[in-house]
């Protein structure tokens, strides 16, 4: 059976049952603001892995295996990078002392926001690439070096005094940080755009990694959108662990670093070269999906490690 062509009906469709999901969630589920217990948003944290599942195997009965390859990888790579995300929005919510029953609206609008946003980073990206191809190699060398910036900072943001979202905030409103901030009088709406500021910094670097799988329009939104749609409910699943990923960032660099490289070696849709190395959508997953797994294994590891110790170095101290 030949794919069937993606028209304007498939792009209605798929933003109207978006939509309608987050109007469900918003309208019949959380009504009222309350905090989200673990439980709930660990069930719809599975919705939405699911629901992202479902729609890669659609893909591979009406467009073929390798766009639904490709959705996974790009899904895949979304997600691990948004991951980063959720630490700043923490540290935001922490630092303006937002309360636990407000944070999921905040999170809602803000994410509604950021699909707007990268609707349009996507159309202006593609329309980009396919016009000047040379780009890759432009968004290429900017993946390889962010990675690598992100290796030497280290934990240079942990504080959120240090990230450019906070910053931001204290030079045009001075009179919400500080002792007014920290006193819980920061407006919710300041909040909500601090949270917008971050989700488009990271959208940068995220977006040209999904470019280094594949410039296919649908394939990418998609991608994408389903990748954010579940950041909102991890983050109350992770917000009491997250200080336990402490090379999540590192194993983030390294997978921005290799889609990076991929886009140098072997840029999709480009004509070929004397020095190409085809590296597959397939092999992409696989070496994505690893360094991420192995950062949280490390990461859980070590936090086991510095917990179990503490207890053997406060025995020893006391006797």
């Amino acid at each position: 059976m030949s794919p069937i062509e993606i028209t304007t009906w498939h792009w209605i469709g798929f933003i109207v049952c978006v939509l309608f999901f987050l109007a469900l969630d918003l309208g019949v589920f959380h009504r009222q603001a309350r905090s989200v217990k673990f439980n709930e948003a660990l069930a719809w944290s599975a919705l939405w892995v699911t629901l992202s599942l479902l729609f890669a195997v659609a893909l591979n009965h009406w467009r073929g295996r390798e766009e639904a390859v490709e959705f996974v990888t790009g899904y895949v790579i979304e997600f691990s990078l948004s991951l980063d995300n959720l630490f700043v929005i923490a540290l935001i919510f922490a630092y303006f002392q937002v309360p636990e029953a407000a944070r999921h609206r905040l999170l809602f609008w803000g994410i509604l926001g950021a699909l707007i946003m990268r609707g349009v980073m996507i159309a202006v990206g593609v329309t980009l690439i396919q016009s000047f191809s040379w780009l890759l190699y432009v968004l290429g060398v900017f993946l390889v070096f962010t990675g690598g910036r992100m290796v030497f900072a280290g934990n240079a943001n942990a504080q959120p005094e240090h990230t450019f979202a906070i910053r931001l905030a204290r030079r045009f409103f001075p009179g919400t940080t500080g002792a007014a901030a920290q006193s819980g009088t920061a407006p919710l709406l300041l909040v909500l755009v601090l949270v917008e500021i971050t989700d488009l910094i990271f959208a940068l670097d995220s977006i040209p990694a999904v470019f280094a799988v594949t410039t296919k329009p649908f394939i990418v939104f998609t991608s994408n959108v389903f990748a954010i749609l579940g950041l909102r409910s991890l983050y109350f699943v992770l917000v009491g662990a997250l200080n336990y990923f402490r090379h999540l960032k590192t194993g983030l660099s390294v997978v921005l670093m290799f889609v990076g490289a991929k886009m140098l070696l072997d840029p999709h849709g480009h004509e070929p070269r004397w020095f190409q190395v085809e590296i597959s959508t397939s092999v992409s997953l696989l070496v994505v999906a690893g360094i991420f797994m192995i950062s949280i294994v490390l990461s859980v590891i070590t936090a086991q490690h510095e917990k179990n110790i503490k207890p053997r170095m406060d025995t020893d101290g006391h006797g």
